[in-house]
């Protein structure tokens, strides 16, 4: 998951607004959003080679996410898998501070990460952060580094989106809100390690390239009586298949 700009509480109806895009090599087998077989409680898309994920929620409203955070320089072979940190939480009791702290302390595992989490609060966490940030009531984006940093997509995806909620809306509107192809202007592209067309390329909120890209987009709402709808549309790059999902239900 690459992409991600949240309401969190700042909506007179939901609790947690969330548009997202998923980036990732388009060989990397993938299976699209569901109720998994060995864990029914959780509904998400699943990575089919580590088994993780990079965005899912629980029958009982737990929800969690995660990023990668970009530095080529310092990538480790051995690292463990970033898409077992949402299934973790998901599949404990600890209070997304609590559990957040945990990851804190064994960050050094992992390749660079940020990670939310939510139940009736919502926690955020970097290896590459100082702290556990505790997330005030607001409109925020996350791409590959921390916290709402400034980077062009990051910005328009959370000017696009505000725009959005403050009227009616639907989950389609958010999901095509997120294919935005555009890329940044050359002067306003972020210095990550990687090459100029690369960076170029990466820069859109809707990644386009021949091996690597926006496999899937996702729009999830939760309101303040426990109704979840969860939308994934799904893009057909490499051999990839265009598909859609949704999913209501009502917080266990």
């Amino acid at each position: 998951m690459c992409l991600i700009t949240y309401a969190y509480k700042a909506h007179p109806k939901y609790k947690f607004i969330l548009a997202a895009n998923r980036d990732e090599f388009y060989a990397r087998p993938t299976a699209v959003a569901h109720w998994w077989e060995d864990h029914p409680e959780i509904l998400g898309g699943r990575d089919l080679e580590a088994k993780g994920t990079w965005m899912a929620i629980h029958k009982n409203g737990r929800f969690a996410a995660v990023t990668n955070f970009r530095d080529i320089q310092n990538i480790k072979s051995d690292a463990q898998s970033r898409g077992d940190l949402p299934v973790n939480f998901l599949l404990s009791k600890e209070r997304p501070t609590t559990y957040s702290r945990d990851v804190f302390s064994s960050g050094d595992k992992y390749n660079g990460f940020n990670l939310i989490t939510l139940d009736q609060e919502l926690a955020h966490v970097s290896n590459y952060d100082k702290q556990v940030n505790m997330i005030d009531p607001g409109v925020y984006g996350l791409s590959n580094a921390l916290l709402d940093t400034p980077w062009p997509k990051v910005e328009k995806s959370k000017r696009e989106f505000n725009t959005l909620i403050k009227q009616p809306f639907k989950l389609e509107q958010l999901i095509e809100m997120m294919q935005d192809t555009e890329t940044a202007p050359d002067d306003q592209l972020p210095e990550t390690g990687l090459d100029y067309d690369r960076e170029k390329a990466v820069s859109a909120m809707c990644i386009k390239t021949p091996d690597y890209g926006t496999c899937c987009s996702t729009a999830l709402t939760i309101d303040y009586e426990g109704n979840v709808s969860f939308m994934e549309k799904s893009y057909a790059v490499g051999n990839r298949k265009e598909d859609a999902v949704s999913f209501n239900f009502k917080v266990d």
